[in-house]
Order: structure tokens, then C-alpha cells, then sequence
């Protein structure tokens, strides 16, 4: 992977893994910085309606290294269940806590099952979400791991303020394009990570935002190449 352009005028340079892993670092203080893939004609996903069709091997190897590096996975779950997604898993280290946003209360099955060195999961769901999937997610992951904030959805800003109280201040967002609008709405982002792929998929497909209007003015901090994939990060310009 090549640097091509740093917003510190960082010359052009290859990378190599500590040089990417400094790239892709949180900072010192709570972020919570969203991750897509993009085709160049702005699907979020591929074909078959999964985002995992259109990753190159450097926006999966970028997707893991910022996994590592984060406190917290958050993500919606219809896309944890379209996805396939489970708990995260770290041979170096303790794994991110898998963070679950669902109105309706349902748990996906990949996040219910714990496997040898899989991390924790927290269930974020609402007051109106359904008293048996509640108790069926406390079965699962424990009583303080099953968080209802908010009355008929989810309220974002309070739940992102809960997983800083809990020490929590590096949150990796991956999806999905409804949750990422809701969070930009709510204004609790404060970068994103986007790769664009060198493939064009046409048709009608999701684009990362799913959602009311936006007026998001984003600031880059740099740009890199592998293959002819471009994998950027932008910082939320408040300003």
C-alpha cells in the first residue's frame, strides 16, 4: 500500500504495517469514526446486497487493522444479520466489544453464539423493542449487557455517551448505511474511514447513507492506493 497524500505533507511513501497501523490510530480522546466501501458508481454493496461482494484485500486488511486498534464494533442489526457478523475475535490482545443497535429488540443468531476467545456484545435497543426478544438477548449476553436507551428508537446520542462512561472511547461504526445516517444526524461522528473500490455495479443499490438529508462537512486527513483502490480517512469538520 502507497501513501499518496497526507494533510500533515506527509511525502508520497509505501507503508508498511506500523507506518498503515499509525495512520488508521485513534487519537487521544473519544472517536467514534464510521467504516464503508464504496464502488466508484456509489453502491455500498455488491451484486448480491452484501457489502463483503465489493472488498478488495486492502480494504479488508485496513477493515481488521482498525478493528484491532478500536475499543468497540457498532453496528446496526440487519446488517450484522445480512453479513454474517459475530463476535470479534483478537489473538493479541482482549477483542472490541461487539455493540448491536436493534429497535425491534432481535439479537442476530452470529452475535447470540460465543465461541472460544470471542469478545463481549452489548445489545442497544429501545422501550417499545419486544419483551420476549429481551429476555431472550439477556439469556445471552447477561442482564447489564442488554442497554434499552431510548423510547420507540433508539436515542444514538445517549447510547454513544453510555459507551463513553464505560470507558469505552474509540468506536469503530461499520454499518449499516441507516444506522451511519442516524449517528451523522445525531452528530456523535467524528471520522470516516471510506475505501473505493476500482468496480462499477449499476443498478439500484444501497449508497453508505441510508436516511433524511445531510450537510456533513468532512475535512481529509489522507489518501492511499493499493491496486487501484483508493482508502481515505476524513475527520468531521465542526468549524
Amino acid at each position: 500500500m502507497r501513501l499518496l497524500w497526507h494533510a500533515d505533507s506527509r511525502p508520497p511513501s509505501d507503508l508498511d504495517e506500523d507506518a498503515l497501523a499509525d495512520l488508521y490510530r485513534f487519537g487521544s480522546g473519544p472517536i467514534l469514526r464510521a467504516n464503508f466501501v464504496s464502488t466508484l458508481d456509489g453502491a455500498g454493496t455488491g451484486p448480491d446486497r452484501r457489502s463483503g461482494s465489493i472488498n478488495t484485500p486492502a480494504d479488508t486488511h485496513v477493515f481488521g487493522l482498525q478493528r484491532r486498534l478500536a475499543d468497540a464494533v457498532l453496528v446496526g442489526a440487519g446488517t450484522a444479520r445480512a453479513e454474517g457478523y459475530r463476535r470479534a475475535t483478537r489473538v493479541d490482545g482482549d477483542p472490541p466489544t461487539m455493540v448491536v443497535v436493534s429497535n425491534s429488540g432481535r439479537l442476530p443468531d452470529g452475535i447470540r453464539d460465543k465461541r472460544d476467545g470471542d469478545g463481549p456484545a452489548v445489545l442497544i435497543t429501545c422501550a417499545a423493542a419486544s419483551g420476549e426478544r429481551l429476555d431472550q438477548a439477556r439469556v445471552a449476553l447477561g442482564e447489564d449487557n442488554v442497554w434499552t436507551i431510548g423510547e420507540t428508537a433508539v436515542d444514538l446520542t445517549a447510547s454513544v455517551a453510555r459507551l463513553r462512561a464505560q470507558g469505552i472511547r474509540r468506536i469503530l461504526a461499520e454499518g449499516g448505511p441507516t444506522l451511519f445516517s442516524g449517528l451523522l444526524g445525531a452528530d456523535v461522528v467524528d471520522e470516516v474511514a471510506l475505501t473505493l473500490v476500482p468496480s462499477l455495479v449499476g443498478g439500484d443499490h444501497t449508497r453508505i447513507t441510508n436516511g433524511p438529508g445531510l450537510g456533513v462537512a468532512l475535512t481529509g486527513r489522507h489518501l492511499c492506493e493499493a491496486d487501484g483502490a483508493l482508502l481515505g480517512l476524513w475527520a468531521v469538520d465542526r468549524s
